[in-house]
């Protein structure tokens, strides 16, 4: 090989690694995180447990450290979108997993809101929920 056929395939070789080394965690989107409901069905009450996990959809694993800044529960699966429910965040006993607390005062099909930053992600993430509220 000669010095000008040896360059290109260097150029190459380098370029190659660094599309290789982008195609990890650089190239994430809000779009690869959810949250999903640990329980579809709750008993309504005024002291009602709603626990969500927040995964990462491409590894499948939990992400823990998020900031949740919106929450709203309501009665939305059932038509009645303006029933809403006070709600307050609990403190996390597993990393991953998210807690809140809500006065769920009838059986019936609710929806649970939330807006969350995810560490590192520029996007906020939005996912609403469907859960039931059953005697």
């Amino acid at each position: 090989m000669t010095l000008f056929t040896l360059k290109p395939a260097v150029a190459a070789a380098l370029i190659g690694l660094t599309f290789t080394g982008l195609s990890s965690n650089a190239w994430a989107a809000v779009q690869d995180y959810e949250f999903q409901l640990v329980k579809n069905e709750i008993k309504p009450g005024s002291e009602a447990e709603i626990a969500v996990r927040l995964v990462d959809k491409r590894s499948g694993k939990l992400v823990p450290d998020a900031v949740i800044f919106a929450q709203r529960v309501d009665m939305a699966p059932d038509g009645m979108e303006m029933m809403a429910a006070p709600i307050e965040a609990l403190p996390s006993v597993e990393p991953g997993i998210y807690r809140f607390k809500a006065q769920i005062s009838m059986a019936g099909g609710w929806r649970l809101s939330l807006g969350a930053k995810v560490q590192g992600e520029t996007d906020a993430l939005e996912n609403k929920l469907e859960f039931k509220a059953i005697p």
